[in-house]
């Protein structure tokens, strides 16, 4: 089970400041990037794409811009919020629609089937059991369509070295099993974190995997806003270390995030 009510209230009390803070910042800017990239390259402009938690609709907002078709979904009153305001801006409603929804009912959404799933920044990081999801994926994705999932893994580096400076609560954080108190403006609810394999296993055998790769491994995690303001070179170069490196294994087990692309051959 998941807490709606207090994921309800913590992102909504984000949404008015969200945009702002993610266009400010370059890691989210980068790492943005990186997820948007691997849609365009296994769904073809003019495709319908179902994003789940999908916040403000940045990322809806992008690929309407492209020619897709985007049913944002989002269970916060606030994001959703957002996400109307970008339809209306837009001046696309016949390309562009939203839905108050939770990940855990997907046969409540309408608009499909559907040629890809887009799931960013670990949205799906407040649910214990992926397979909640996932075994509604056949009835909004068609034969043949993708599923991108930007999830939160157990091993982050740069939050285990914070043991080095004696902040062990923040480096052991994502290695409970049971899952770990999250606090988001003062909503408290539980996150979980899974292995690139456990997503994939959640999937089921009628699903098969495209692409891995993290991020945040070499580059420093989005949250740590003061060391691209004072190293900004250097976060470059480790970006580009990231990119490099990070959908080999074992470099892809590992990160702040990843990006897992699956397929539907069932």
């Amino acid at each position: 089970m998941i807490d709606i009510e207090s994921i309800n209230a913590g992102f909504s009390r984000k949404a008015q400041v969200y945009d702002a803070y993610c266009e400010n910042h370059p890691v989210i800017r980068w790492a943005r990037g990186l997820a948007r990239a691997q849609m365009l390259a296994h769904v073809p402009p003019g495709g319908a794409i179902l994003e789940l938690n999908a916040g403000t609709g940045a990322d809806a907002a992008f690929f309407v811009e492209r020619g897709y078709r985007v049913h944002a979904t989002d269970v916060a009153d606030g994001m959703v919020a957002e996400i109307a305001a970008k339809i209306e801006a837009a001046g696309q409603r016949e390309r562009f629609t939203v839905q108050q929804c939770s990940f855990t009912e997907l046969d409540r959404v309408w608009g499909g089937p559907y040629d890809a799933v887009f799931s960013n920044f670990g949205g799906l990081n407040c649910i214990p059991d992926l397979r909640d999801v996932t075994r509604a994926l056949p009835k909004v994705l068609k034969p043949g369509g993708f599923a991108v999932w930007v999830v939160m893994p157990p091993i982050c580096p740069w939050e285990l070295a914070q043991a080095l400076r004696g902040h062990w609560r923040t480096a052991t954080r994502r290695l409970h099993h049971g899952g770990v108190l999250a606090n988001v403006e003062g909503a408290k609810f539980l996150a979980y974190y899974f292995t690139p394999g456990a997503v994939a296993r959640a999937f089921g055998p009628g699903f098969r995997r495209v692409a891995l790769q993290s991020f945040s491994l070499f580059c420093p995690p989005s949250y740590m806003d003061n060391f691209p303001k004072r190293l900004p070179s250097q976060t470059r170069r480790l970006m580009g270390l990231d990119e490099t490196l990070c959908s080999r294994w074992p470099f892809n087990q590992w990160g702040d995030y990843f990006i897992l692309t699956m397929q539907f051959i069932a």
